[in-house]
């Protein structure tokens, strides 16, 4: 396990009562432990972001996510990640990374990306309808073959160690095809370091970081439960349980 994902909490939580069992990430309902490792996670992205030219209170914010663990010598840390990726490309060597990595098959992304692109600028230029169709055809079905190797390289383990891909997620749990980006939320993240690091979930949250959204639906440091089209399928294979979404708890549901 690498420790430099693990945060140690500044405050004394020796008194701090820990729950027994992971909140419903669908419910916004916090325990202290969470509002706690939140705040002090808030405090450093807060330090840290002045490090990646991005004015957060400027520009459109990011969701951001902490899960409170207990190792197995019983002591606990949080870990933090963001859902998608940092602005301009950041990287902080702090936060818990994709689960798919991008050197995958011999960065077979990055390329299949170019070449989409490529395809794109010869539309452009083209002045021959029928090439133009041909090529938009052509893009489309590369488009297509791109996305399902790549949901093929996005795999997670369920609490019992069992491991599948996105697209076998999806398709055993009746919600059809995945949204694109399904995956990259901070909660499947966080729960999958977890997994693979014997570290038990203890409590999650995500909260919203800067500037409201352009339907200002989301506010700066507010809380919000996990979503349901992307993330709904994956936690309820991750944390084995069907009706997970569907469980009444204390809280706001997600939309």
């Amino acid at each position: 396990m690498n420790n430099q994902f693990l945060f140690k909490f500044k405050t004394d939580i020796s008194c701090i009562y820990i729950p027994l069992k992971l909140n419903n990430p669908f419910y916004t309902k916090l325990s202290e432990i969470a509002e706690i490792a939140a705040k002090e996670f808030q405090e450093f992205i807060s330090l840290e972001s002045k490090k990646w030219d991005y004015d957060f209170s400027l520009q459109r914010g990011k969701m951001f996510g902490v899960l409170v663990v207990r190792n197995l010598d019983n002591t606990y840390y949080f870990l933090g990640t963001v859902s998608g990726k940092l602005p301009k490309g950041v990287i902080c060597e702090k936060l818990i990374p994709s689960v798919f990595s991008e050197s995958t098959d011999n960065f077979f992304i990055n390329k299949g990306m170019v070449r989409l692109s490529e395809l794109g600028n010869k539309i452009k230029q083209s002045n021959s309808h029928s090439e133009i169709i041909f090529l938009k055809e052509e893009r489309k079905q590369k488009s297509v073959s791109l996305q399902t190797k790549l949901f093929e390289n996005y795999r997670f383990k369920n609490l019992s160690g069992k491991q599948k891909n996105i697209l076998e997620i999806f398709d055993e749990s009746g919600h059809g095809k995945p949204p694109a980006a399904s995956g990259e939320c901070a909660a499947p993240k966080l729960l999958q370091y977890a997994i693979e690091n014997q570290l038990k979930p203890i409590a999650l949250t995500e909260f919203w970081w800067g500037s409201s959204a352009e339907n200002k639906e989301k506010e700066n440091r507010a809380y919000y439960p996990a979503c349901k089209n992307r993330c709904r399928p994956i936690l309820e294979y991750m944390l084995e349980d069907t009706e997970l979404y569907n469980k009444k708890e204390e809280g706001t549901k997600a939309q």
